[in-house]
């Protein structure tokens, strides 16, 4: 398995059939974001086996949810570097199994130490979705290369629909059994990688192992550096918070205020999942002619700071489906933003900039669970009725708050050329 000559073929074959290799990596990835999505709406209730008290619930949720994200932040990093010494097939093995062991372990799991160290499993190889990217960068032309990244984005986004209904449902009749199904697909997907999957980079292209290349921290230093879009990168950074302080708080919050299971929270997350995706794949060009990149921009933030308010206000769980309908026009920020910084951003910098936006991304992971469950562990105690169950979102609120005033203050600094809504040209300072 070492002889070069069989590595070469195996990319000969992944280069000679592009389009039907990134079939291959884009479900691969869909199958592990699957598995992953599957558990969203009964791991916290699952923890509550465990735990006597609302509180004791929350903050372990908090303690679960923080170790996932932090072995994701350190792990991404290493496992690219990996996969450019030793090629991206085995490092996404290498993943799937232990997504497989995570899974599994879920499904078996007597204690709260045992699922903690599970998530510690689970989160480390979820970063291999890094290395999916690479794959699909190595087999692609650089013109075809956005197009490739949006195809993979696109079956991240059908997962992440379909996974929280479906783990819903199966919650519904057992807690464990989403765990089971997504421990069964990992197996799947590591047989049809290790049997189908050919490698895509080739061993004169290899690299060595570069530790300054591992430093999970190198990125975030990156956006100190990056002249011109250094407000724009710190409301992104508000902003992913305090999407990731609602998500890691959604499911315990609506179980604890409007006792709602794993089914409703499915179903919920399954009408947010549908949104994002019509928006974000359908109206988001028509929504950018009509009101342009810097208005779209602060409507969908201010839509989504008015959303955090009334998750928290409103009296009954029925409510929250009007709140999701009418905060549609949110899931246009993040995008639109982000395209904003890359106009913003110099051309040779484009490289550091994602890779700063991809650090923002892993930080808000680790840190959303402190945001979130912490806070409401500290309300808990309170009667469902009492408005204060709602503070993790109106935190939420206040970091998307400051998210918006920075936007604000940015584009006022730094207008749009004449006749435009969008920012094109680069800044000078941040």
């Amino acid at each position: 398995m070492n002889d070069p000559d069989v590595k070469n073929a195996d990319v000969t074959l992944a280069r000679a059939a592009p389009r039907a290799s990134l079939r291959l990596v884009q479900l691969t990835a869909f199958v592990d974001l699957l598995g992953i999505s599957l558990i969203i709406p009964v791991l916290p209730l699952l923890i509550g086996l465990f735990t006597t008290s609302k509180a004791a619930q929350a903050y372990w949720f908090m303690a679960l949810g923080m170790t996932f994200g932090l072995m994701q932040f350190l792990c991404a990093p290493l496992l690219g570097a990996l996969s450019d010494r030793f090629g991206r097939r085995p490092l996404l093995l290498i993943g799937i199994g232990g997504l497989c062991v995570s899974f599994l372990g879920g499904a078996l799991a007597p204690t709260l130490g045992w699922l903690l160290a599970t998530r510690v499993i689970s989160g480390a190889t979820a970063a291999n979705l890094s290395v999916a990217q690479a794959y699909a960068a190595d087999i692609t032309p650089p013109e075809a290369r956005a197009r490739a990244f949006g195809q993979l984005g696109a079956a991240f986004g059908v997962a992440f629909v379909v996974g929280p209904v479906v783990g819903g449902a199966l919650g519904a009749v057992h807690l464990r059994l989403p765990f089971v199904l997504a421990s069964l697909l990992a197996l799947l997907n590591f047989l049809y990688c290790l049997f189908v999957l050919p490698e895509s980079l080739p061993v004169e292209r290899r690299r060595p192992i570069e530790l300054a290349r591992c430093n999970p921290f190198a990125a975030i230093g990156l956006l100190f550096r990056l002249r011109g879009i250094g407000a724009l990168l710190i409301a992104i950074a508000f902003t992913t918070l305090a999407q990731f302080t609602m998500q890691f708080t959604w499911v315990l919050y609506t179980h604890f205020r409007f006792g709602w299971d794993a089914l409703k929270n499915g179903l919920a997350l399954f009408v947010v999942g549908v949104g994002a995706v019509l928006v974000q794949g359908v109206l988001l060009s028509k929504l950018l002619g009509r009101f342009g990149e810097r208005r779209l921009v602060l409507i969908a933030m201010s839509s989504a700071l008015a959303a955090f308010v009334l998750y928290g206000l409103v009296p009954a769980g029925w409510m929250l489906y009007l709140v999701i309908t009418a905060n549609l026009l949110a899931h246009a920020g993040p995008p639109t933003l982000q395209a904003i910084v890359s106009k913003a951003a110099d051309p040779k910098t484009q490289g550091q900039m994602m890779g700063a936006l991809g650090s923002v991304n892993s930080a808000a992971i680790v840190l959303g669970p402190l945001f979130g469950p912490s806070v409401l562990a500290q309300v808990s105690h309170l009667p469902p009725s009492d408005w204060r169950v709602g503070a993790p979102f109106f935190v939420g609120a206040t970091l998307q708050l400051f998210g918006l005033i920075v936007t604000v203050a940015h584009f006022a600094r730094h207008p749009a050329a004449s006749g435009e809504q969008a920012l094109t040209r680069p800044a000078e300072t941040g």
